[in-house]
Protein backbone atom coordinates (compact mmCIF):
# COMPACT_ATOMS: atom_id res chain seq x y z
CA UNK A 1 0.00 0.00 0.00
CA UNK A 2 1.27 3.57 -0.89
CA UNK A 3 0.84 5.86 2.42
CA UNK A 4 -0.20 9.60 1.11
CA UNK A 5 1.94 11.84 3.28
CA UNK A 6 0.46 15.34 4.39
CA UNK A 7 2.14 18.23 6.12
CA UNK A 8 -0.03 20.63 7.82
CA UNK A 9 0.94 24.36 7.39
CA UNK A 10 0.79 27.24 9.54
CA UNK A 11 0.34 29.75 6.62
CA UNK A 12 -2.15 28.49 4.39
CA UNK A 13 -5.24 26.64 4.69
CA UNK A 14 -5.03 22.85 5.54
CA UNK A 15 -8.89 22.15 4.32
CA UNK A 16 -8.29 20.30 1.19
CA UNK A 17 -6.05 18.33 3.50
CA UNK A 18 -8.84 17.74 5.65
CA UNK A 19 -10.93 16.53 3.11
CA UNK A 20 -8.89 13.81 1.53
CA UNK A 21 -7.92 12.56 4.96
CA UNK A 22 -11.90 12.20 5.63
CA UNK A 23 -12.82 10.29 2.85
CA UNK A 24 -10.14 7.74 3.20
CA UNK A 25 -11.87 7.36 7.21
CA UNK A 26 -15.30 7.16 5.66
CA UNK A 27 -14.35 4.91 2.75
CA UNK A 28 -12.96 2.17 5.33
CA UNK A 29 -9.47 2.99 5.39
CA UNK A 30 -6.70 3.97 8.57
CA UNK A 31 -5.67 7.59 8.64
CA UNK A 32 -2.66 8.84 11.31
CA UNK A 33 -3.02 12.22 12.82
CA UNK A 34 -1.58 14.40 16.08
CA UNK A 35 -3.66 14.38 18.72
CA UNK A 36 -1.75 17.04 21.61
CA UNK A 37 -0.74 13.52 23.25
CA UNK A 38 0.70 10.63 20.92
CA UNK A 39 0.09 10.53 16.93
CA UNK A 40 -3.16 8.55 16.69
CA UNK A 41 -4.07 5.97 13.98
CA UNK A 42 -7.53 6.71 13.02
CA UNK A 43 -10.48 4.61 11.73
CA UNK A 44 -14.55 4.82 11.14
CA UNK A 45 -15.67 3.79 14.79
CA UNK A 46 -18.48 2.31 13.08
CA UNK A 47 -17.02 0.13 10.68
CA UNK A 48 -15.75 -3.31 11.86
CA UNK A 49 -13.55 -4.17 8.85
CA UNK A 50 -11.84 -0.68 9.21
CA UNK A 51 -11.11 -1.24 13.12
CA UNK A 52 -9.70 -4.75 11.95
CA UNK A 53 -7.02 -2.78 9.74
CA UNK A 54 -6.12 -0.83 12.79
CA UNK A 55 -5.20 -4.17 14.61
CA UNK A 56 -3.43 -5.67 11.72
CA UNK A 57 -1.43 -2.45 10.94
CA UNK A 58 -0.37 -2.11 14.21
CA UNK A 59 -0.34 -5.79 14.95
CA UNK A 60 -2.35 -5.13 18.21
CA UNK A 61 -4.07 -8.29 20.23
CA UNK A 62 -7.86 -8.23 19.26
CA UNK A 63 -9.13 -8.33 23.09
CA UNK A 64 -7.08 -4.55 24.07
CA UNK A 65 -10.26 -2.17 23.15
CA UNK A 66 -9.68 0.90 21.61
CA UNK A 67 -10.44 4.48 22.36
CA UNK A 68 -13.21 6.54 20.31
CA UNK A 69 -12.36 9.99 19.36
CA UNK A 70 -15.06 12.92 18.90
CA UNK A 71 -14.99 16.28 18.13
CA UNK A 72 -18.53 17.52 19.34
CA UNK A 73 -20.01 16.08 22.42
CA UNK A 74 -23.49 15.50 20.56
CA UNK A 75 -21.44 12.78 18.72
CA UNK A 76 -21.81 10.12 20.94
CA UNK A 77 -25.64 10.45 21.97
CA UNK A 78 -25.39 7.53 19.04
CA UNK A 79 -23.15 5.11 20.91
CA UNK A 80 -23.31 6.41 24.57
CA UNK A 81 -25.83 4.60 26.66
CA UNK A 82 -26.04 7.28 29.52
CA UNK A 83 -24.06 10.01 31.36
CA UNK A 84 -23.08 9.24 35.11
CA UNK A 85 -23.03 12.83 36.82
CA UNK A 86 -19.32 12.87 37.52
CA UNK A 87 -18.26 11.88 33.86
CA UNK A 88 -19.99 15.37 33.18
CA UNK A 89 -18.52 17.05 35.42
CA UNK A 90 -14.85 15.57 33.91
CA UNK A 91 -16.23 16.35 30.73
CA UNK A 92 -17.08 20.18 31.26
CA UNK A 93 -13.80 20.66 33.34
CA UNK A 94 -11.16 18.72 31.23
CA UNK A 95 -12.74 18.47 27.61
CA UNK A 96 -11.04 18.87 25.19
CA UNK A 97 -8.14 17.45 26.76
CA UNK A 98 -5.96 14.19 27.22
CA UNK A 99 -9.00 12.52 29.77
CA UNK A 100 -10.47 9.35 28.48
CA UNK A 101 -14.07 8.63 29.52
CA UNK A 102 -14.99 4.66 30.18
CA UNK A 103 -19.01 4.75 30.07
CA UNK A 104 -21.64 2.51 29.35
CA UNK A 105 -22.32 1.82 25.25
CA UNK A 106 -25.48 0.81 23.37
CA UNK A 107 -25.04 -2.13 22.07
CA UNK A 108 -24.59 -3.00 18.37
CA UNK A 109 -23.35 1.15 18.36
CA UNK A 110 -20.03 1.04 17.25
CA UNK A 111 -18.20 -2.10 15.94
CA UNK A 112 -17.80 -4.71 17.61
CA UNK A 113 -13.87 -4.49 17.43
CA UNK A 114 -13.59 -0.93 19.14
CA UNK A 115 -14.57 -2.37 22.40
CA UNK A 116 -13.74 -5.44 22.04
CA UNK A 117 -16.92 -7.69 23.19
CA UNK A 118 -16.81 -5.18 26.00
CA UNK A 119 -20.44 -3.33 27.84
CA UNK A 120 -18.81 0.09 28.26
CA UNK A 121 -16.31 2.15 25.87
CA UNK A 122 -13.62 4.67 25.90
CA UNK A 123 -14.19 8.55 24.47
CA UNK A 124 -12.61 11.21 24.72
CA UNK A 125 -12.58 14.71 22.91
CA UNK A 126 -8.54 15.72 21.55
CA UNK A 127 -7.42 19.53 22.00
CA UNK A 128 -5.05 19.42 19.00
CA UNK A 129 -6.52 21.60 16.36
CA UNK A 130 -5.43 18.95 13.70
CA UNK A 131 -7.68 15.73 15.00
CA UNK A 132 -10.21 17.98 15.96
CA UNK A 133 -10.59 19.32 12.18
CA UNK A 134 -10.40 15.72 10.89
CA UNK A 135 -13.02 14.29 12.94
CA UNK A 136 -15.35 17.46 12.22
CA UNK A 137 -14.98 17.09 8.74
CA UNK A 138 -15.20 13.38 8.67
CA UNK A 139 -18.34 13.55 10.29
CA UNK A 140 -17.60 10.26 12.10
CA UNK A 141 -16.60 8.74 15.75
CA UNK A 142 -13.03 8.01 14.96
CA UNK A 143 -10.98 4.98 16.73
CA UNK A 144 -7.70 5.49 17.24
CA UNK A 145 -5.35 4.07 19.35
CA UNK A 146 -1.71 5.40 19.11
CA UNK A 147 0.50 4.96 15.80
CA UNK A 148 2.81 2.68 16.03
CA UNK A 149 3.43 -1.40 15.62
CA UNK A 150 2.03 -2.73 19.18
CA UNK A 151 4.42 -2.87 21.95
CA UNK A 152 6.80 -0.34 20.76
CA UNK A 153 7.37 3.36 22.27
CA UNK A 154 4.33 5.87 21.03
CA UNK A 155 4.60 8.10 18.31
CA UNK A 156 5.38 11.47 19.00
CA UNK A 157 6.31 12.93 15.83
CA UNK A 158 5.35 12.25 12.21
CA UNK A 159 8.84 10.55 11.70
CA UNK A 160 7.69 8.04 14.27
CA UNK A 161 4.73 7.06 12.70
CA UNK A 162 6.25 6.59 8.92
CA UNK A 163 9.32 4.83 10.54
CA UNK A 164 6.38 2.15 11.96
CA UNK A 165 3.59 2.32 9.56
CA UNK A 166 4.61 3.53 6.10
CA UNK A 167 3.16 1.36 3.56
CA UNK A 168 0.78 -0.12 6.03
CA UNK A 169 -1.96 2.53 6.34
CA UNK A 170 -3.67 4.76 3.50
CA UNK A 171 -2.37 8.07 5.19
CA UNK A 172 -0.32 10.15 7.31
CA UNK A 173 -1.34 13.86 8.38
CA UNK A 174 2.29 15.43 9.85
CA UNK A 175 1.17 17.99 12.45
CA UNK A 176 4.89 18.29 13.95
CA UNK A 177 5.70 17.50 17.17
CA UNK A 178 3.05 16.43 20.18
CA UNK A 179 2.93 18.30 23.39
CA UNK A 180 1.96 16.26 26.38
CA UNK A 181 3.84 13.29 24.99
CA UNK A 182 1.66 10.79 26.82
CA UNK A 183 -1.41 9.15 26.15
CA UNK A 184 -4.26 10.35 27.84
CA UNK A 185 -5.66 9.86 31.29
CA UNK A 186 -7.84 6.87 31.20
CA UNK A 187 -10.88 6.70 34.03
CA UNK A 188 -14.16 4.37 34.44
CA UNK A 189 -17.06 6.10 34.82
CA UNK A 190 -19.14 3.54 34.66
CA UNK A 191 -18.91 2.58 38.13
CA UNK A 192 -20.30 4.72 41.45
CA UNK A 193 -16.26 5.25 42.18
CA UNK A 194 -14.54 6.02 39.04
CA UNK A 195 -11.61 3.90 38.78
CA UNK A 196 -8.19 5.43 36.92
CA UNK A 197 -7.21 2.65 34.85
CA UNK A 198 -4.50 4.40 32.69
CA UNK A 199 -2.58 7.90 34.57
CA UNK A 200 -1.49 10.35 31.58
CA UNK A 201 -1.58 13.93 31.60
CA UNK A 202 -4.37 14.76 33.44
CA UNK A 203 -3.46 13.81 37.27
CA UNK A 204 -5.30 12.32 39.96
CA UNK A 205 -4.73 14.88 41.81
CA UNK A 206 -6.54 17.34 39.10
CA UNK A 207 -9.17 14.99 38.87
CA UNK A 208 -10.05 14.55 42.33
CA UNK A 209 -10.32 18.43 42.61
CA UNK A 210 -13.24 17.99 40.59
CA UNK A 211 -15.24 14.76 41.98
CA UNK A 212 -13.52 13.88 44.98
CA UNK A 213 -11.87 10.41 45.52
CA UNK A 214 -11.08 7.99 42.57
CA UNK A 215 -9.31 4.85 42.69
CA UNK A 216 -6.52 3.86 40.86
CA UNK A 217 -6.35 0.05 39.32
CA UNK A 218 -3.05 -1.73 39.75
CA UNK A 219 -0.86 -1.20 36.69
CA UNK A 220 -1.69 -4.96 34.94
CA UNK A 221 -4.23 -7.30 33.87
CA UNK A 222 -3.61 -11.19 34.50
CA UNK A 223 -3.03 -13.80 31.26
CA UNK A 224 -6.98 -14.92 31.55
CA UNK A 225 -8.31 -10.93 31.98
CA UNK A 226 -9.71 -8.73 29.41
CA UNK A 227 -8.19 -5.40 29.97
CA UNK A 228 -11.25 -2.52 30.28
CA UNK A 229 -8.41 -0.04 28.55
CA UNK A 230 -5.64 0.18 26.26
CA UNK A 231 -2.09 0.04 28.08
CA UNK A 232 -3.04 -2.63 30.98
CA UNK A 233 -2.30 -5.86 29.82
CA UNK A 234 0.59 -6.16 27.04
CA UNK A 235 4.01 -5.17 27.10
CA UNK A 236 4.22 -1.34 25.80
CA UNK A 237 6.44 1.06 24.96
CA UNK A 238 8.99 -0.77 24.58
CA UNK A 239 12.33 -0.08 22.47
CA UNK A 240 14.33 -3.21 21.34
CA UNK A 241 16.98 -3.49 24.22
CA UNK A 242 15.92 -4.37 27.79
CA UNK A 243 15.21 -1.43 30.09
CA UNK A 244 15.98 -1.37 33.45
CA UNK A 245 14.90 0.63 36.02
CA UNK A 246 17.61 2.40 38.19
CA UNK A 247 16.99 3.56 42.02
CA UNK A 248 19.46 5.23 44.21
CA UNK A 249 22.07 7.48 44.44
CA UNK A 250 24.29 8.95 42.18
CA UNK A 251 26.99 6.90 43.30
CA UNK A 252 24.76 4.14 42.78
CA UNK A 253 24.15 4.55 39.01
CA UNK A 254 27.87 5.01 38.94
CA UNK A 255 28.24 1.84 40.83
CA UNK A 256 25.56 0.05 37.72
CA UNK A 257 27.51 1.75 35.02
CA UNK A 258 30.72 0.58 35.75
CA UNK A 259 29.33 -3.02 35.95
CA UNK A 260 27.62 -2.63 32.63
CA UNK A 261 31.34 -1.28 30.99
CA UNK A 262 33.53 -3.38 32.22
CA UNK A 263 31.25 -6.08 30.97
CA UNK A 264 31.97 -4.30 27.44
CA UNK A 265 28.51 -3.62 26.75
CA UNK A 266 26.63 -0.72 25.07
CA UNK A 267 24.59 1.49 27.52
CA UNK A 268 22.01 3.66 27.29
CA UNK A 269 20.95 6.38 29.56
CA UNK A 270 17.46 8.02 30.08
CA UNK A 271 17.99 10.23 32.58
CA UNK A 272 17.25 13.95 33.92
CA UNK A 273 20.12 16.53 33.16
CA UNK A 274 20.36 16.98 36.96
CA UNK A 275 21.80 13.08 37.15
CA UNK A 276 23.16 12.64 33.95
CA UNK A 277 25.82 15.96 34.61
CA UNK A 278 26.93 13.60 37.64
CA UNK A 279 27.81 10.74 35.71
CA UNK A 280 31.54 9.48 34.36
CA UNK A 281 30.11 7.22 31.98
CA UNK A 282 30.46 6.91 27.60
CA UNK A 283 27.31 6.05 27.35
CA UNK A 284 24.70 7.05 25.03
CA UNK A 285 22.67 9.49 26.67
CA UNK A 286 18.97 10.61 25.95
CA UNK A 287 18.13 13.44 28.66
CA UNK A 288 14.78 14.12 29.62
CA UNK A 289 14.69 17.19 30.56
CA UNK A 290 14.60 18.85 34.01
CA UNK A 291 13.67 16.98 37.97
CA UNK A 292 11.89 20.76 38.48
CA UNK A 293 9.46 20.20 35.26
CA UNK A 294 8.26 16.57 34.66
CA UNK A 295 6.66 17.91 31.48
CA UNK A 296 10.00 18.12 29.82
CA UNK A 297 10.24 14.43 31.03
CA UNK A 298 7.01 13.62 29.74
CA UNK A 299 7.12 15.49 26.21
CA UNK A 300 10.67 13.66 25.83
CA UNK A 301 10.06 10.17 27.30
CA UNK A 302 9.28 8.34 24.09
CA UNK A 303 11.52 9.81 21.30
CA UNK A 304 14.14 9.11 24.23
CA UNK A 305 12.93 5.57 24.08
CA UNK A 306 13.29 5.43 20.55
CA UNK A 307 16.40 6.97 19.87
CA UNK A 308 17.86 3.82 21.83
CA UNK A 309 16.81 1.18 18.74
CA UNK A 310 19.14 3.87 16.41
CA UNK A 311 22.32 3.52 18.76
CA UNK A 312 21.99 -0.20 18.77
CA UNK A 313 22.40 -0.61 23.17
CA UNK A 314 22.41 -3.45 24.52
CA UNK A 315 20.62 -1.94 27.84
CA UNK A 316 19.30 0.78 28.96
CA UNK A 317 19.10 2.12 32.49
CA UNK A 318 16.17 4.67 32.85
CA UNK A 319 16.02 7.17 36.22
CA UNK A 320 13.06 6.72 38.68
CA UNK A 321 10.65 9.56 39.70
CA UNK A 322 7.96 10.14 42.49
CA UNK A 323 4.44 8.52 41.39
CA UNK A 324 2.63 12.09 42.10
CA UNK A 325 1.28 14.17 39.95
CA UNK A 326 2.75 13.47 36.31
CA UNK A 327 5.19 11.60 37.80
CA UNK A 328 2.48 8.68 37.88
CA UNK A 329 1.80 8.85 34.36
CA UNK A 330 5.63 9.28 33.33
CA UNK A 331 6.30 6.17 36.02
CA UNK A 332 3.37 4.14 34.37
CA UNK A 333 5.02 4.01 31.17
CA UNK A 334 8.61 2.84 32.37
CA UNK A 335 7.50 0.02 34.06
CA UNK A 336 5.52 -1.28 31.13
CA UNK A 337 8.99 -0.31 29.36
CA UNK A 338 11.02 -2.02 31.68
CA UNK A 339 8.79 -5.10 32.20
CA UNK A 340 9.04 -4.19 36.00
CA UNK A 341 12.85 -4.46 35.81
CA UNK A 342 14.37 -2.68 38.43
CA UNK A 343 17.82 -2.19 40.06
CA UNK A 344 17.16 -0.79 43.68
CA UNK A 345 20.15 0.66 46.21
Amino acid sequence: METIHWEISKQLSNQSIYQEAAKLLQKGECVAFPTETVYGLGADATNQAAIQKIYTAKGRPSDNPLIVHIARREQMDQFVESYPPKAIQLMEKFWPGPLTLILPLIKDSLAANVSAGLSTVGVRMPEHPVSLDLIKTANIPVAAPSANRSGKPSPTTAAHVIEDLDGKIAGIIDGGPTGVGLESTVIDCSQETPVILRPGGITKEQIERVIGPVKVATNSTTETEQPKAPGMKYTHYAPKAPVYLIEGSSKFWQSEIDKVEAAHKKLGILATKELTSSLSTNAVIQTTGSTRALEEVATSLYNGLRAFDHADVDVIFAEVYPETELGAAIMNRLEKAAGNRRISE
